[in-house]
């Protein structure tokens, strides 16, 4: 089992863990401006762990696909890693 993803206040990030394809557990974090940015999420961070929630499919595959080009832990989400959601 996991830990369960948290806000961190004193960084401004949700730090989070993720199963990658070979079992390993990698431990990441994505910052409230890039669940801003990415998908929306009000930039004061009060939404964020539910944004993170909400989009954890997307957010945690982009942490297998930096941890298999190479990444390792913490790894540390950016705007660039994850696709932005078309907007309407």
């Amino acid at each position: 089992m996991l830990p369960a993803a948290h806000l961190h206040d004193d960084t401004g990030v949700i730090r989070f863990w993720v199963l990658t394809e070979s079992g390993q557990q990698v431990g990441a974090t994505i910052s409230k401006s890039t669940l801003h940015y990415a998908f929306g999420a009000d930039l004061s961070g009060s939404d964020a762990l539910a944004t993170y929630t909400a989009n954890h499919v997307v957010i945690d595959a982009a942490v297998r696909r930096r941890v298999a080009a190479g990444s390792i832990e913490p790894v540390m989400l950016r705007e660039r890693d994850v696709p932005v959601p078309a907007r309407r």
